[in-house]
């Protein structure tokens, strides 16, 4: 099994990753393509210190994509949406 540190890539932060944060205690991370629900739950747990209740996966296909008249794709990718347990929050920009 990978370390934590490779599963988890980085948290996504859209306006509607926010929207999920903020009213329904989920948060939105950019994992590795072959991660598992059961291997994010831990590495959340053990890299943040707080209790998951839910993992739900999503495989994100790359778009193909132009530069004149070449083309090519981007990659594919992963994203996870992870529900936090009553009581547990994830600030990833926290003042001083």
């Amino acid at each position: 099994m990978k370390k934590e540190r490779k599963i988890i890539i980085q948290p996504l932060m859209t306006e509607k990753a926010s929207i999920l944060q903020g009213e329904r205690n989920k948060v939105v991370f950019i994992v590795d393509r072959d991660a598992n629900k059961i291997a994010i739950r831990k590495a959340v747990e053990k890299r943040f210190n707080v209790k998951v209740g839910k993992v739900a996966t999503v495989n994100v296909g790359g778009k193909l994509k132009r530069l004149g008249r070449f083309e090519g794709p981007r990659s594919d990718w992963k994203k996870a949406v992870v529900t936090l347990q009553e009581g547990f929050k994830i600030d990833f920009f926290e003042g001083k």
